[in-house]
């Protein structure tokens, strides 16, 4: 039987992009927990063009996990959303360091070759820097 209370996980409005990270308390004896997705797209506020990134997020959870679904769902927001590189792997870090209050975050974001240049962003947030 399942004792969790989801909000979106399993309902009708789960094809649409958002912003709400669902979490669930942490299985005992999980330390560090990576997902990686190369489903990430943006695009630069300057010119307009698209940006398509592969993210790799680690975080080391204290009390709370993330739901995947809701991951996958948060990270589609960013397809209309004018952003640079370094600013999404920020915002990122951020927003899951906000969501889940775990001991670190850490994101690093792989743009795909463009104008001949591939960048790297590495954002990370953890309970010492706040």
């Amino acid at each position: 039987m399942n004792t969790y209370d989801f909000k979106k996980l399993g309902k009708q409005d789960m094809t649409q992009p958002s912003k709400e990270l669902e979490t669930f308390p942490k299985p005992k004896n999980v330390t560090l927990v990576t997902f990686t997705s190369d489903e990430l797209t943006s695009f630069c506020p300057v010119t307009g063009q698209p940006d398509f990134n592969t993210v790799t997020i680690e975080y080391q959870p204290d009390k709370l996990c993330v739901e995947s679904k809701t991951l996958k769902l948060y990270l589609w927001t960013f397809r209309d959303e004018p952003i640079f590189g370094e600013g999404l792997a920020s915002t990122i870090a951020q927003d899951i360091f906000d969501a889940l209050a775990p001991f670190t975050c850490k994101v690093m974001l792989e743009q795909r070759i463009r104008g001949g240049l591939q960048m790297t962003a590495v954002a990370e947030v953890s309970r010492n820097e706040q």
